[in-house]
């Protein structure tokens, strides 16, 4: 069973991934709403390497928590693509493991998703975009793979999955880098007609999509509208029954993470 490993069990693990020393009018809406309520229903499978750490972000010119996973039986995760993690306005990294994310991760590989690994750090409440000299953008864009690489991920192949804030912050993470991202899944992102990824959807041309919102979600009539303007169709647009939370994300996981999974490793390719 894998295990939150601190900065201080990781002291020298940390130095070598570091190499330093160990809103717009959309977020008015998505501050005020639910939080994400209880953790989710978690597969009975266990956590691999999973490590939490504190580490510099430049872009960001503070410490950030940067939380790394990968499934049960690979190691320490060398080789394996990456899928970078946007959180939302409430759940950050230091969440994760009470989420469950690693073990749903071990859960798909065991499933028969391609193995990935998952990385993120702290992004505050900015909708993932740069205010003052905190640019959270550029860390994802920049940082994440650096520190990722340094832990010996591919960082050569990534995709991106946030919810909430953080789905609107995928969306727009791949409208700012066209092709950079070999897939995109955005849990009930947090966008509206008129907003930043409506106003750039047309540089998604070429990234798969994938959208997942709740029925009972206030959401759910601008998703619906997102996945209708996109310039091509989505990967995967689904609505079930669900809130604003966990617990309707987690029943979505296992889907967004087996597209995932075949978006960063072809059959026959690395």
């Amino acid at each position: 069973m894998g295990q939150i490993l601190t900065r201080r069990t990781l002291l020298g693990a940390a130095a070598g991934v570091a190499g330093v020393a160990v809103v717009g009018g959309l977020a008015a809406r998505q501050l005020a709403g639910p939080r994400p309520g209880p953790a989710p229903a978690v597969p009975d499978a266990p956590a691999g390497d999973e490590r939490l750490i504190r580490i510099r972000s430049g872009a960001r010119n503070r410490e950030v928590d940067f939380w790394t996973a990968v499934p049960e039986g690979y190691g320490d995760g060398r080789g394996l693509p990456v899928c970078l993690v946007l959180h939302g306005a409430s759940a950050t990294p230091r969440d994760y493991a009470r989420l469950g994310l690693a073990r749903f991760l071990t859960d798909a590989v065991r499933r028969g998703t391609p193995p990935f690994s998952l990385a993120g750090a702290t992004g505050g409440r900015l909708s993932w975009r740069r205010s003052g000299d905190d640019d959270p953008q550029r860390m994802v864009r920049e940082e994440l793979p650096t520190w990722c690489a340094r832990r010996g991920f591919d960082s050569g192949r990534l995709a991106a999955w946030g919810w909430s804030m953080g789905g609107f912050g995928a969306l727009l993470l791949a409208e700012a880098y066209p092709g950079w991202l070999r897939a995109v899944a955005a849990f009930s992102p947090a966008v509206r007609p008129g907003d930043a990824v409506f106003a750039g959807v047309d540089r998604l041309r070429g990234t798969p999509v994938g959208l997942w919102c709740g029925r009972q979600d206030n959401f759910l009539k601008d998703v619906r509208a997102l996945a209708r303007t996109l310039p091509e169709p989505p990967v995967r647009a689904t609505w079930a029954d669900g809130r604003h939370n966990f617990a309707y994300w987690g029943t979505v996981i296992p889907d967004a993470f087996a597209l995932l999974g075949a978006a960063l490793t072809p059959p026959g390719k690395a």
